[in-house]
């Protein structure tokens, strides 16, 4: 598979599990997930547990119908970049926001060594209060 089909299946799967599977079959051993600063789960977390338990598992419980919807992709040697929209309602407060998004993923030999996130995170702070 390209960089570009491999960051795609993490989005384009048939479910969030599908997705969760393509990245878990993809990541590095120690990949590195940088999450923005000001975001509510921001930091960089190394290995799909840590991503997993500070982001997944957070974004899973926290939120209804939390997602990513990729608007298209840029590619290019050993990154990929995908923008588009953060969608969801908070649990906690009821309350529905979206937020602009790229995400830049790096690859080497056909695994995924990192992601960093790049958001407007006002509005999805404001969903939180």
């Amino acid at each position: 598979m390209t960089n570009l089909e491999i960051v795609r299946s993490t989005y384009e799967g048939k479910t969030s599990e599908e997705n969760g599977k393509n990245l878990a079959k993809y990541v590095a051993e120690n990949f590195s997930w940088t999450e923005a600063k000001g975001f509510p789960y921001a930091g960089t977390y190394t290995g799909l547990e840590e991503v997993t338990k500070n982001v997944f598992y957070r974004l899973g419980s926290e939120w209804i119908d939390y997602k990513f919807t990729p608007e298209d992709y840029v590619a290019g040697d050993d990154k990929v970049v995908a923008y588009g929209t953060y969608t969801g309602t908070n649990k906690a407060t009821g309350k529905y926001f979206e937020a602009r998004v790229a995400h830049v993923w790096k690859l080497k030999e056909g695994k995924i060594t990192s992601f960093e996130q790049f958001v407007d995170s006002q509005s999805v702070n404001n969903s939180m209060k």
